[in-house]
């Protein structure tokens, strides 16, 4: 077993997931009325930092500002040019106090934001300022979530630096909890009918996408996935390394699900990781018709890992 990687079983800590996965979407709500449109919603997601997850660098008219979630420390952090401000993550801290308690230290600071306080795109709908029910947090449960997405992260930002064109940053999607690096094409996707303008513009283009989420309602433990837009016919017949990844029926496509105990047990975790999002490229690539070549850098791996 990799003493590094933490064992993060869904059970032991979904109150406080749930919790954190709400703070995170005010946030990330905050940071995507601060900021200007990136393609793909590049400028909404969240960043692993060395002790959290954070906003990075958010301009202001004359100054900067940063948010970050500091799963050391446990505390909420805000800071600017010229000040800092924050409270302590605790349990028994709900969302509806914790939003009340953020645009204070915010306005505090001199910062006015609005967001729509809804929660988005998860199962909870209750409005962040009405929500008392959302109110666990588990230090050391958030901690080992931290361990298991920076190294994640690491592993992810080698898998991108094999790729020569167009990369996704390694980045936490606030709505579902999911950190993610995407490759794209280089070619636009089909229209999506009926596709909201988050997914409309999200999938614009032919991607294959990889990430790793700590579990929710549908999946049961934490776990690595990775998926190809437009989903290329017969893809579910493509294998998968390593032997333990499986492709899995998902919101009416298919997704290749490693397990992260798989990984975390592992003699190998790295170059299990890498296999299995290197197979996981392979197989959207190819049956998308996709220029693998140009993909490829003097640096990657030949064959593959």
């Amino acid at each position: 077993m990799n003493p590094s990687l933490p064992a993060l079983p869904l059970d032991d800590w979904e109150p406080a997931k749930d919790t954190l996965h709400l703070w995170c979407q005010i946030i990330g709500k905050t940071k995507l009325a601060l900021t200007s449109r990136r393609n793909h919603w590049w400028n909404v997601p969240l960043y692993v930092s060395s002790r959290g997850l954070t906003t990075r660098r958010l301009p202001l008219s004359a100054r900067n500002l940063e948010i970050e979630l500091d799963l050391v420390g446990h505390r909420l952090v805000a800071r600017t040019t010229d000040g800092e401000s924050g409270f302590d993550l605790v349990d028994g801290l709900s969302v509806a106090e914790f939003h009340t308690r953020f645009f204070a230290e915010l306005r505090g600071l001199g910062v006015e934001a609005s967001i729509w306080s809804v929660p988005f795109g998860v199962p909870m709908t209750t409005p962040f300022p009405e929500d008392h029910d959302h109110a666990s947090y588990d230090p050391e449960a958030s901690g080992r979530f931290l361990t298991a997405l920076q190294w994640t992260g690491d592993v992810f930002e080698e898998f991108a630096g094999w790729s020569n064109v167009k990369t996704s940053p390694v980045h936490l999607f606030w709505h579902s909890l999911d950190l993610a690096v995407t490759r794209f094409s280089g070619r636009r996707a089909p229209a999506i009918p009926d596709a909201d303008p988050v997914t409309a513009e999200a999938y614009s283009h032919e991607v294959v996408s990889c990430g790793f989420w700590a579990g929710d309602p549908e999946t049961r433990f934490p776990a690595y996935y990775a998926y190809t837009a437009p989903e290329p016919e017969g893809i579910g017949e493509s294998p998968l390394r390593p032997d333990s990844a499986r492709w899995v029926g998902e919101r009416g496509g298919l997704l290749a699900v490693l397990p992260y105990d798989t990984i975390r047990t592992s003699a190998d975790p790295r170059g299990d990781l890498l296999a299995f999002l290197n197979s996981s490229f392979d197989a959207g690539a190819a049956l998308g018709n996709w220029d693998v070549a140009d993909h490829a850098t003097a640096w990657s791996p030949t064959p593959n890992p």
